[in-house]
């Protein structure tokens, strides 16, 4: 499944019509959420990725639609590591390394990727020298099939193949969430090798699952995986899946980061798009579309109410209204996020943020 161009087509029926962009107050672009979300960086290009450095100051950002890896310092200053790369999806720190994934190929024949192509993972420095590309996923899809299903009939693809969506370094590798695969790509991050981590069966849990029309891929039945989110703490590996987009189909898995036993799964959730998790257990899912209207907007339509994260605490569920979330990642405790992820897909440019969510903002 495309997951980028799932968000973008839910992003034009939230729009509803061009003409609606300028009915958009322009102090809703400050404001990424209430009481308790501060903003860190402004002035982002569809910021979907977001990582700690560890070792380093600041946040890594993935800014989709300006194909900029950059780095976000906690005083607001901003440092480019990384241009050319549009649909960049992912970024990860290591001690030494940022890398990051490009998403799919686009279906408008748009440059995913830039020079580098669609589906690669890239290995750079700190200051966005020596780049490599590592991996090619999409090579790997086509040779591996981690889900098993019919990829082509009649020589046409009849799936999104690869499309990854988000990354996550550790000390067990580096791990991919790839949307169009639904599997958790391993890769050695100084050989380049990739391997399945994790590729869960369709889902048929819920009404629309069961039905004979969740899946188009010829053979399939219930609603794709697709995973979206991925984060390492400790031993454990947490991964956020969309469930193909549909009504409470949505799951947090929380695997071993070194073996892919499921620890433990989290059901019935809505469009889940980001994953981040404390060292306490606390679980953080990011919802972009959350509170989207299902038709055209109304005429005092503000998408700066739109999104969420929901924090599963104790199996508790509280929610705090941030604006347009997709990649977290949490650092001393702390929960950071970005937001107006998607404002470039409702005419808005220079609109993403990175926010702190302070636990007040959770109600």
């Amino acid at each position: 499944m495309q997951v980028q161009r799932r968000v973008a087509v839910a992003a034009a029926v939230v729009l509803g019509a061009a003409g609606a962009v300028a009915g958009i107050p322009a102090t809703s672009v400050a404001a990424a959420g209430g009481d308790g979300v501060k903003t860190i960086t402004k002035k982002l290009d569809d910021p979907f990725g977001l990582a700690k450095a560890p070792r380093h100051r600041g946040l890594l950002v993935a800014e989709g639609t300006s194909g900029q890896v950059t780095r976000a310092f906690f005083d607001g200053r901003r440092r480019t590591i990384l241009t050319g790369v549009p649909g960049v999806a992912g970024v990860a720190g290591g001690p030494g390394r940022v890398f990051a994934v490009t998403g799919g190929a686009s279906d408008a024949g748009a440059p995913t990727g830039g020079e580098y192509g669609p589906s690669r993972v890239l290995r750079m420095d700190y200051r966005g020298g020596r780049v490599k590309v590592i991996a090619n996923l999409h090579r790997y899809e086509l040779k591996h099939n981690p889900d098993g299903q019919v990829q082509f009939v009649d020589g046409q693809p009849v799936e999104a193949l690869s499309n990854p969506f988000s990354m996550t370094w550790s000390r067990f590798g580096l791990f991919v969430a790839d949307g169009g695969a639904n599997a958790i790509l391993r890769i050695n991050p100084r050989t380049g090798r990739v391997s399945t981590f994790f590729a869960p069966r369709t889902f048929k849990d819920t009404r629309r699952c069961k039905r004979p029309d969740a899946n188009a891929n010829p053979g399939t039945k219930g609603c794709d995986s697709v995973p979206t989110g991925v984060q390492v703490v400790g031993r454990s590996l947490y991964v956020s899946f969309l469930g193909s987009d549909a009504p409470n189909a949505g799951r947090v898995y929380r695997l071993h980061a070194r073996t892919g036993e499921v620890q433990r799964v989290w059901k019935r959730l809505t469009g889940p798009t980001g994953v981040a998790a404390r060292r306490d257990g606390t679980v953080y899912v990011s919802r972009v579309f959350e509170g989207a209207p299902a038709g055209p907007p109304a005429p005092d339509f503000d998408p700066a109410n739109i999104g969420e994260i929901t924090r599963i605490k104790n199996d508790r569920r509280t929610h705090a209204q941030v604006t347009m979330p997709t990649g977290m990642t949490t650092r001393n405790g702390m929960l950071y996020s970005t937001a107006w992820s998607v404002g470039s897909f409702l005419g808005l440019e220079n609109a993403g943020q990175v926010v702190r969510v302070k636990p007040r903002a959770f109600k």
